[in-house]
């Protein structure tokens, strides 16, 4: 009830039946026969859990009437999108939520924001870009929808949050298929919640009239709510059901590493050594481990009279007029070429990154723009430890990328780029690989 005795226009999360509740009775029913299904039948990879299912709601109406701790914003690059739930959300939470998004400077593609609820009963909003779809970039699609979710979920487990009411993130506006979506949306839930629950309490689906029956279908393939619906949902799930955390996964882009190739594979002593025996073979010079030359940086630090902390932010700042560039400009000419894209992890874990030669043809594109495309990609990826696979097959004169390229990609990117590659692979065909 509000201050005048009328009842709130807002909802309590609390309040709305979860997921699991949804069927007691054929819950009932089959904890009675929960052996004999997982004797008698093949499991699926969703399994019926009814703790994860008692923190999943399914609720018809506007996200920004949840009482949660947060609740999404889908929008554009600039924050400044025009959608249903966009300016339910703006006209609800005031003016101020305007001044605060300035403040954030846009987001990108797959990003999240978090800015504060205003008037809302949410005491956040935390803001996403959906991607746009094309048939043609469907993988890229796939991840950067991904991302939206699991980073939406990366934010509140961060901020100790233990609610959060999601709206549809992928907007009618950015022709994404519905069906396919809520495949994406469903299982990245359910593979963070299978790995982080403890941490979220709520997790509310706000969905609208449309879109209600689409998520009533699929929900049950994801949060099976006995195990005889998690029996017939089985047949049902796609080929793709993605890895352990939920990410999409191109079978034909998977590669396998073996981190010695020339190695015998029976020798399994060494490969469990670790990471410092198994990069040895690389070798320990400056190239090698991407360092630069440590004698002219000190000369240079000398020179200029500067420190090493000064250099580095000059060298930040001058990453990041770059990194804005890069989200800026339209790199969809350098993306068709298909001459950089991720392929899963190698056997320790780590993403890959694949290099196509014969795809960079070095004298008919501006290579500026290719470092900018780079940069686009990578900069989210090189948070983490990755490798780089190079394939130098079918390449010609046209398609050798010169040293003051190379040398302008390693003094302009970030240092993370540099800590974070563990190594890198140059594949090439020889008389031992060819047929």
């Amino acid at each position: 009830m509000d201050p005048l005795g009328a009842p709130s226009q807002f909802v309590d999360v609390d309040t709305l039946p979860s997921w699991g509740n949804s069927c007691e009775e054929q819950l009932t029913t089959s904890d009675t026969a929960a052996e004999t299904y997982q004797e008698e039948t093949i499991r699926s990879p969703f399994l019926y859990n009814k703790d994860i299912n008692g923190k999943v709601v399914l609720w018809k109406g506007d996200v920004a009437l949840l009482n949660c701790t947060a609740i999404v914003n889908t929008s554009n690059e600039s924050l400044t999108d025009k959608n249903p739930v966009s300016e339910s959300i703006f006209m609800l939470a005031g003016p101020d939520l305007k001044e605060d998004l300035q403040k954030l400077r846009g987001c990108r593609t797959g990003e999240a924001k978090l800015t504060k609820g205003f008037n809302l009963a949410a005491r956040f909003i935390i803001h996403t870009v959906g991607p746009k779809y094309k048939s043609r970039y469907r993988t890229a699609a796939e991840s950067s929808l991904y991302s939206c979710y699991r980073n939406v979920l990366q934010l509140a487990k961060e901020q100790s949050m233990s609610s959060v009411g999601f709206c549809v993130i992928n907007s009618a506006k950015r022709g994404y298929p519905l069906e396919d979506a809520t495949h994406i949306a469903l299982r990245t839930v359910r593979r963070f919640l299978e790995i982080h629950g403890e941490t979220i309490e709520k997790v509310v689906f706000a969905v609208s009239e449309l879109e209600e029956a689409t998520y009533r279908k699929l929900l049950p393939l994801y949060f099976p709510r006995s195990l005889k619906e998690e029996s017939c949902s089985l047949p049902y799930l796609p080929a793709d059901i993605g890895n352990a955390e939920g990410e999409p996964v191109v079978p034909e882009r998977q590669i396998r590493i073996s981190e010695k190739p020339g190695a015998p594979e029976d020798n399994q002593e060494e490969e469990d050594e670790g990471l410092a025996v198994d990069l040895s073979f690389i070798g320990s010079h400056a190239f090698a481990r991407m360092e630069g030359d440590i004698d002219k940086q000190r000369r240079l630090i000398l020179q200029g009279q500067l420190s090493e902390a000064a250099l580095q932010k000059q060298h930040q700042r001058n990453y990041n007029r770059w990194l804005c560039q890069a989200r800026s400009e339209d790199l969809s000419d350098i993306a068709s070429l298909k001459a950089l894209y991720q392929t899963g992890v190698d056997n320790c874990g780590r993403t890959v990154m694949v290099v196509v030669g014969r795809n960079i043809p070095v004298t008919l594109i501006d290579m500026d723009k290719a470092l900018l495309y780079f940069i686009h990609v990578m900069d989210h990826i090189a948070v983490k430890e990755y490798v780089l696979v190079y394939f130098h097959t079918l390449t010609s004169e046209y398609n050798h990328l010169d040293s003051d390229f190379l040398k302008k990609l390693y003094d302009v990117v970030d240092v993370k780029y540099k800590r974070n590659l563990k190594a890198v692979y140059f594949v090439h065909p020889t008389f031992r690989s060819k047929d």
